[in-house]
């Protein structure tokens, strides 16, 4: 079992910036290496990945329209996620989604149906 809390997001102008925590908890932190996760959907729109980070940290990956401006992290230590945001834009506004993968095999870090944890939904809003 696997559990993730995400942090409250927020509401900024464009140009702002936030970072999203997501802490992980449970048996399976202890004992399994998991692939983690960012996506969001906006209003009317389908889910989307917006970052994958491997289980050790060392392999991220980022969806075209936030490359240069998202950064994906994780402290193993503390079992915490982490997306720094940058440079926010209007259509950055979105309900976004911590995710964890616990089981092995092919895995594509942008396919929802890839992960098996997922933490509450956290409100971001960037206002013009």
């Amino acid at each position: 079992e696997l559990q993730l809390v995400a942090s409250r997001g927020g509401s900024v102008q464009a140009g702002g910036s936030l970072r999203l925590s997501c802490a992980a908890s449970g048996y399976a932190v202890t004992v399994i290496n998991y692939r983690m996760g960012w996506f969001r959907r906006a209003l009317g729109k389908d889910r989307v990945g917006v970052a994958g980070i491997n289980s050790s940290g060392g392999s991220t990956a980022y969806t075209d329209s936030v490359k240069g401006r998202f950064t994906i992290s994780r402290d193993k230590a503390k079992n915490t996620l982490y997306l720094e945001m940058n440079n926010l834009k209007p259509e950055d506004t979105a309900m976004y989604y911590c995710a964890a993968r616990t089981y092995r095999g092919s895995w594509s870090w942008n396919r929802w149906h890839d992960y098996n944890y997922w933490g509450q939904g956290t409100q971001v809003t960037v206002s013009s």
